[in-house]
């Protein structure tokens, strides 16, 4: 007789998603289409989304960051979808996220949470993955009185004076002391990077960096232009590990084309940080390649979205050129033509700034190779 071989399956995430919309806020981005987008991370984790609720209020509460009506939806729907995780599109006060969690009795994460676990699942070298460790620990930092609630709950006395408080100490050390050690490590690795671009200063290459929103297909550039084999796929962050490859442009000059990590609708301020010696490859590029998914119905707020996060980071006057990626998916003629003149006028940039490609099929890459070398070509027939 054969023996009886149980199968232990992982538990299916089953994601009920959320968001508020301030009343008279500033964002470009409806609540429609960033919870559209929060969807595309939690697919891309790997949780299966079973429903979604959205609020607008003048201002998130402090304690449930929901109003009172939508949270009993909230929980109501617990029993309908049988949801097991609800992930919240902000990212959650310590205060909130643990009261939601003892209100609604599932797991509660917040899209910081859930970007951060994306970028650690898809963090493949050694320095990617200390990048995402530091912006993890530094995450989690003010949060770790919550791991210890359940001590608070008990109801003190006897067994749960003292014990409980010195842990949570304790854990504030090592994580300070791992934070650190972190900071060290990837500042080794920064000045390695700084001495490796000062050498290839000196050789003179020009560097064009490729920058854009996540899945707008920097990585299918890189790879069509330079045969890269670069990791490339139809998911959020596929690439966190800048890749470089020297190509000739029309004119025989060489350049260096550099993939970098993709940016996205609120990114959490953690990854810029710990991404910094990663980021500072476009410090020294000489001209920046803004690839932008010209399909995609949020196409000119992810644009905007990188032109701030590149702002912040102090690179908006860099030489830059947009790329309007992936025609081979738009209907041909007027709607092309239509998107074309709609960023020249959006973004204030004359048409000579703007090219249409599709990456996927090798279209248009002579003359956004063509643009590419008048304008590395300009500064030095300026100086001359």
């Amino acid at each position: 007789m054969g023996e009886n071989l149980s199968v232990t399956r992982p538990v299916v995430e089953r994601a009920f998603l959320v968001g508020v919309e301030a009343k008279g806020g500033r964002n470009r981005w409806s609540i429609e289409n960033s919870l559209a987008e929060l969807e595309q991370l939690a697919r891309t984790a790997g949780v299966e989304v079973v429903g979604k609720l959205t609020q607008r209020l003048d201002r998130p509460s402090p304690k449930h960051y929901l109003g009172t009506g939508k949270l009993e939806q909230l929980i109501a729907f617990k029993g309908e979808k049988g949801y097991n995780v609800v992930i919240f599109d902000d990212e959650l006060s310590p205060r909130q996220q643990r009261t939601l969690e003892e209100t609604i009795e599932v797991k509660v994460i917040d899209r910081t949470a859930l970007i951060l676990d994306i970028f650690a699942k898809q963090a493949h070298t050694r320095e990617g993955q200390l990048q995402v460790e530091l912006a993890q620990y530094q995450y989690l930092l003010p949060r770790l009185r919550g791991q210890w609630s359940h001590l608070e709950r008990l109801g003190g006395g006897i067994g749960t004076r003292g014990p409980g408080e010195s842990q949570l100490e304790t854990d504030r050390r090592l994580i300070h002391h791992r934070i650190e050690n972190l900071k060290v490590k990837i500042e080794a690795i920064r000045k390695h990077r700084h001495l490796y671009r000062q050498q290839r200063s000196r050789v003179g290459i020009p560097i064009v960096a490729l920058v854009g929103y996540t899945n707008s297909g920097k990585s299918t550039l890189l790879n069509t232009l330079s045969s890269a084999n670069q990791e490339v796929g139809d998911r959020l962050f596929a690439t966190l590990d800048p890749l470089t490859r020297r190509i000739t442009l029309p004119n025989k000059q060489q350049i260096l084309l550099t993939d970098t990590v993709g940016f996205i609708h609120k990114l959490p301020p953690y990854l810029l940080a710990a991404f910094r010696a990663t980021l500072e490859e476009l410090m020294d590029a000489d001209l920046l390649l803004h690839i932008v998914d010209i399909t995609h119905k949020s196409a000119v707020q992810q644009c905007q979205t990188v032109e701030e996060i590149l702002n912040d980071l102090g690179l908006a006057q860099k030489p830059k050129l947009i790329a309007l990626n992936k025609i081979d998916l738009l209907p041909k003629g007027e709607e092309l033509e239509g998107a074309i003149t709609h960023f020249t006028q959006q973004f204030n940039m004359e048409s000579q700034e703007v090219v249409s490609i599709s990456a996927a099929k090798g279209w248009e890459l002579d003359r956004l190779m063509h643009l590419i070398s008048g304008i590395l070509k300009a500064p030095l027939s300026q100086e001359t």
